[in-house]
């Protein structure tokens, strides 16, 4: 339920839904509660039923700005200055990048000179405050629009510091490349026989991609990993013993901008777009 202080800021914002948000319109920084009274996605005395239906986290996103109990942004680009994939973008953990209006977590893509890139954006993770093993995950979001943006929501196996990538697995629930508009992509990561990647994709078509929300989820069990979107299922994928999906894994939050995924191709004329998430819930 909405805190009656994100009540009063709804009120506020009244009208707003359509408004540009143009850079100079936040403050520089993230500003993250140091009193810890940001609200906790961690569902008080739940008792999972190891039946996927009993809800154990729920981001709602009722604070004005991100809750530092439930994200940590991740702003050090891991290769060599940049990220992988040949992205285009820079992560960062200011406000201009995430920001939370009206009830909805957008990450926005901005097309801006900024320490050496020409795009911004930003990447959150659940990394050391939420992982667990096995649920369905819902996210109700609306996709950013423009050819090169890289909307992405998934999940890395919690020993990705240890075994790393792609040893640890990888679960994306959603991919949108737009280089066919519309294409939701949902794709199962491992090491192959040569520690190489050996992944495979399931995809469906959807409409209203960048205007409307959807519900993209994952139902992850012992034995399976079925992906959906608005309850039609376009992939599963079966999971054995030997495989890195049982173990514990954390959420991800992106925008990227270019790389192999979108063809290495942006849209000279783009200048921002966000990806919007309007919640996030964990059942087991």
């Amino acid at each position: 339920m909405k805190k009656l202080y994100s009540v009063l800021f709804l009120f506020a914002l009244l009208g707003c839904e359509d408004k540009i948000y143009n850079i100079d319109d936040y403050p520089s920084e993230i500003v993250f509660d140091p009193s810890g009274a940001c609200v906790s996605a961690v569902i008080p005395n739940a008792s999972p039923s190891g039946n996927n239906d009993t809800l154990i986290w729920a981001e709602e996103f009722d604070d004005s700005s991100v809750c530092a109990d439930n994200w940590v942004f991740e702003t050090v680009p891991p290769n060599n200055g940049s990220w992988w994939n040949g992205e285009q973008q820079y992560y960062t953990n200011r406000s201009q990048n995430a920001s939370i209006l009206n009830g909805v977590l957008r990450i926005t893509a901005r097309k801006e000179n900024y320490q050496g890139k020409s795009y911004t954006s930003a990447r959150m993770t659940t990394q050391g405050l939420f992982e667990f093993k096995y649920g369905k995950v819902q996210v109700r979001a609306k996709l950013p629009k423009g050819q090169g943006t890289w909307p992405a929501i998934w999940m890395l196996g919690a020993n990705i510091d240890s075994a790393g990538w792609p040893f640890c697995g990888e679960i994306d629930i959603m991919e949108h490349g737009d280089l066919q508009p519309g294409v939701i992509s949902s794709t199962v990561h491992k090491a192959g026989p040569n520690g190489e990647d050996d992944y495979v994709r399931g995809e469906t078509i959807i409409q209203n991609v960048d205007s409307e929300f959807h519900v993209y989820e994952v139902d992850w069990t012992s034995d399976r990993l079925v992906f959906s979107v608005d309850g039609d299922v376009h992939h599963t994928y079966s999971i054995t013993p030997d495989m890195p999906f049982n173990q514990n894994f954390f959420l991800i939050l992106n925008v990227a901008m270019g790389g192999n995924f979108v063809g290495n191709s942006i849209d000279p004329a783009f200048t921002s777009s966000s990806m919007e998430v309007d919640y996030i819930r964990v059942f087991q």
